[in-house]
């Protein structure tokens, strides 16, 4: 088959939709290298773009615009140029990796056409997106679910969002989970784990939090939930994300409570670190209020580290049965979730041995090979 990516997230972006889409991309070549893929991206300067594709090692095509133009008005390319491009590029099937397809792709196509729908916070929660914003998704998410032949949802939560906020015929929708690095698959050894924890100055024992600074991922309760219990435990808590208002916002409370030498913030840390930082940890906490899938989640549980989340949203299907849930908005059940988890070592262990068993269903291997069936299939 000729398998068409639309590649902007992929090489653009660096957080979640990016990783989203290369390791979508790295699976399918690894596990499936004898189809054809084409990835169709606007141009990109970033080195890690460039690392990224040269670890492909050639086994895919690379389309950018090629005029003068196009390149300089890369969006319009992407979003109304692109479909003349596909309908000559004689493919099978063309996906979408990122909640939207080129505008000009209306009714049947010589190829079958893919949206992946990642989730619909927009909808769930519009105090948190400025309105543009909300009209710009509205419009895409709409036209993408409507004109293609499939809508992936990346978790039930998702299908049943797309159902209710957007009118998605259920028939229309298929949950394929999506994976993480195989940097996470890995026991890191004990001299990088050791290099690692003096290079960013960590305590010995710590509580991890990994995810943007936002209000919707809630790290003020969780903040609040370690001020309640600090002197009856000796981790500290530390936060990996990126710098911004809300951040600003958690820093100044730490000032409050006089917690400067307990609570930690790291950034831009290169993702080639971030096995270690889960490795070291006593346990992760992510209790945010609403995700699309929390990828977090499950490199702790690759990492096998004890988690704790959320009730709610997708949070059971990615982190299983043996994580303990807590509610979101409540300090005090945070606060007792750190304290039942921490203070129980036969719970710790019987927590990271069953969610490493279950994490096993997001690993690379089953997720592309999940996939390449769902490419058959349609």
């Amino acid at each position: 088959m000729r398998i068409g990516f639309e590649a902007k997230r992929a090489t653009h972006n660096f957080r979640g939709l990016g990783n989203y889409s290369r390791g979508l991309i790295e699976g399918l070549i690894k596990y499936h290298g004898t189809e054809e893929y084409i990835l169709y991206s606007p141009p990109f300067k970033d080195q890690r773009a460039k690392k990224w594709i040269s670890s492909l090692e050639g086994r895919y095509e690379l389309k950018v615009p090629k005029h003068f133009i196009e390149s300089h008005f890369a969006s319009f390319w992407r979003s109304f140029l692109l479909s003349n491009e596909l309908k000559k590029d004689h493919l099978n099937i063309f996906h979408g990796l990122s909640h939207e397809i080129p505008f000009g792709l209306k009714g049947s196509q010589s190829f079958k056409k893919i949206v992946t729908m990642h989730d619909l916070i927009f909808l769930r929660y519009p105090q948190f997106f400025p309105f543009i914003d909300r009209a710009v998704y509205n419009q895409k998410f709409r036209y993408a679910c409507k004109h293609s032949d499939l809508v992936i949802a990346i978790c039930q939560q998702t299908k049943e969002d797309l159902i209710r906020f957007l009118g998605v015929e259920e028939k229309k929708i298929i949950v394929h989970y999506q994976s993480c690095s195989p940097l996470f698959y890995e026991q890191v050894s004990s001299n990088l784990l050791v290099d690692v924890q003096l290079k960013y100055a960590l305590p010995e024992s710590y509580i991890l939090n990994v995810g943007a600074f936002e209000e919707r991922k809630n790290q003020l309760n969780l903040l609040e939930s370690f001020a309640m219990i600090k002197d009856k435990i000796k981790e500290n808590l530390v936060f990996i994300g990126h710098k911004n208002e809300y951040q600003k916002k958690v820093e100044a409370r730490v000032a409050e409570l006089k917690l400067n030498d307990r609570v930690h913030f790291l950034s831009l840390v290169p993702h080639t670190d971030l096995p270690a930082l889960y490795q070291m940890a006593k346990v992760f906490c992510f209790p945010s209020l609403f995700e699309g899938f929390g990828i977090p989640i499950i490199e702790a549980l690759f990492s096998k580290i004890p988690v704790i989340t959320s009730f709610g949203s997708c949070f059971p299907e990615s982190a299983g049965p043996n994580s303990y849930y807590i509610d979101p908005q409540s300090v005090s059940s945070l606060s007792v979730g750190l304290m039942s988890v921490l203070g129980n070592e036969n719970l710790q262990a019987k927590m990271k041995n069953e969610g490493f068993d279950y994490v096993q269903r997001f690993h690379q291997k089953e997720s592309s090979g999940q996939l390449m069936d769902i490419y058959r299939q349609v």
